[in-house]
C-alpha cells in the first residue's frame, strides 16, 4: 500500500529499498527558500538500529503490513518454538532468534503477541510480567532476613533471577519481562 509524508504516524511501519523500518519519529519543515521536506528517525525493525533519514514532501513509499496476532506458545521442538492460534489452531515455528529474549519467559501454554510481516516473523512480544516457577535457589534459612539482601534463583525457563532471600525452590514469583527483575510472589 503505497503512502505519501503526509499519511506518516508514528509507529508506522515503512517497506524502504534498504529495509523494514519503523517511524520513531518525523518533523515536517518548510524553509523559508525551497521545498518543504520531512525529516524523519526510522529504527530497522530487523536489527534494532536507528537512523536519520529526509524525505521530500509529498514523496511515496510502500507501507509494510505487519500483522500481529496473539498465540499461544505449545513447546520447544529444537532450534525452534511452536505456537498456535487459538482462533484457526494453524501451528507456526519460530526460530529462537526471531523470538529473542522471549525465550526466557516462555511457559508451555502461555499467551503472546507473535508479529510477522508476510511469512517471515519479526518478533515474539509478552506481557509486562510473567509467573515462573523457581527450579533452583538456595533455601532460605531462618532468621536470614536483612533488608535489601538477594541471591540468584534460576526459574523453570533458564532464567536466573535476583530474587530475596526468603525464596525456596517450587515457590510461583510474578517477575518482569522488560527487566528481568523480581516483582513479588504470585498469588494463587
Amino acid at each position: 500500500m503505497a503512502i505519501s509524508t503526509a499519511d506518516f504516524r508514528n509507529g508506522m511501519t515503512l517497506d524502504l529499498d534498504d529495509g523494514l523500518f519503523q517511524l520513531a519519529e518525523f518533523q515536517h519543515v518548510k524553509p523559508g527558500k525551497g521545498g518543504a521536506f520531512v525529516r524523519t528517525t526510522l529504527r530497522n525493525v530487523r536489527t534494532g538500529a536507528t537512523l536519520e533519514r529526509t524525505f521530500r514532501a509529498g514523496e511515496r513509499m510502500e507501507r509494510a503490513v505487519i500483522d500481529n496476532r496473539d498465540m499461544q506458545y505449545l513447546y520447544a521442538d529444537g532450534d525452534s518454538l511452536v505456537f498456535m492460534d487459538t482462533d484457526s489452531y494453524e501451528q507456526l515455528p519460530v526460530s529462537r532468534a526471531a523470538a529473542g529474549d522471549a525465550t526466557n519467559y516462555l511457559v508451555e501454554g502461555e499467551m503472546a503477541t507473535v508479529t510477522r510481516y508476510g511469512d517471515e516473523v519479526l518478533g515474539v512480544e509478552l506481557a509486562a510480567s510473567v509467573v515462573l516457577e523457581v527450579a533452583d535457589t538456595d533455601p532460605g534459612v531462618q532468621g536470614d532476613r536483612v533488608s535489601g539482601a538477594r541471591k540468584a534463583a534460576t526459574m523453570s525457563t533458564g532464567l536466573v533471577v535476583q530474587v530475596p532471600l526468603f525464596i525456596e525452590p517450587g515457590e510461583r514469583l510474578k517477575v518482569d519481562t522488560r527487566s528481568g527483575e523480581y516483582i513479588e510472589r504470585a498469588r494463587g
